[in-house]
């Protein structure tokens, strides 16, 4: 069984009286312990399938599994449950993180939500409780290349790269399974987005996590995944292994993306 399962899922809006298909009758699978990288053009419906996955959006019809439960049945309890297991990473740095929380706050945030650390620590004095939770964003920090000497800082005293950082930490506080990273570096210079890509790479083998890698850029998402989904006009063009999909594709569109996406060095 795979981690993920999709079955004919189809996002539709309505704009000036007709429908617009974003996602339209998507079918795939995710293994655990994989990385699948979905690939294609601006306005393709890369993100509005990822956002599907995780139900941050509602689709029109369809079917998600996670695990062998059904995503789009779970009520509020159960989806409460899921979202432990089911985290995203967005593609802006300066957008994603709130101005008004210092890093310890942001990182720590899904914790006190999902009242991991309340639960670890009940009957405790709030401030062994405090030190906990501050002893585990610390430890996040470090699993990202950063340190708890910037625990009281705001995200506007860092670099796109260094925010960007943050935002994986929060994204791994509850030990998910399974991660979106929304074109996690397409706001990145390449030097420091090839660092980023590197650092999932070692997170992934750290964690044993599965990612969805969405990009435009094939060849990134040639060096991160395992295989790939080529997207156009809201529907899977292609899907196969990552040397298959860049050294022998059979979709037209396939190879127009490898054709025009410039070589980036990771």
């Amino acid at each position: 069984m795979a981690l993920v399962e999709v079955r004919n899922l189809t996002k539709v809006y309505s704009r000036e009286g007709h429908g617009i298909r974003a996602v339209d009758d998507v079918a795939l699978d995710i293994h655990a312990g994989e990385t699948l990288g979905l690939v294609g053009e601006s306005g393709s419906g890369k993100s509005t399938l990822g956002r599907l996955i995780l139900r941050l959006i509602e689709p029109t019809s369809g079917r998600i599994g996670f695990e062998g439960r059904n995503v789009l049945a779970a009520g509020r309890s159960e989806m409460r449950s899921l979202r432990r297991d089911m985290q995203i990473i967005f593609q802006d740095p300066f957008a994603s993180l709130d101005p008004r929380y210092r890093v310890e706050d942001i990182v720590a945030e899904p914790l006190i939500i999902h009242g991991i650390e309340r639960r670890e620590n009940r009957g405790s004095p709030n401030g062994e409780n405090d030190k906990s939770i501050r002893h585990r964003v610390s430890e996040l920090l470090r699993s990202v290349g950063l340190d708890e000497s910037i625990l009281r800082r705001y995200p506007h005293e860092f670099s796109g790269g260094q925010r960007q950082r943050i935002g994986i930490a929060r994204a791994l506080a509850l030990r998910p399974k399974f991660i979106v990273a929304d074109e996690p570096v397409s706001a990145l210079d390449v030097s420091v987005g090839a660092q980023i890509v590197n650092l999932l790479a070692q997170l992934q083998r750290d964690f044993g996590l599965t990612y969805l890698f969405i990009s435009h850029s094939m060849p990134v998402v040639r060096y991160l995944s395992t295989r790939i989904a080529v997207m156009y006009g809201g529907k899977i063009v292609e899907i196969g292994s990552a040397e298959q999909i860049t050294e022998r594709p059979r979709h037209a569109y396939t190879r127009s993306l490898l054709e025009a996406t410039p070589k980036v060095q990771v």
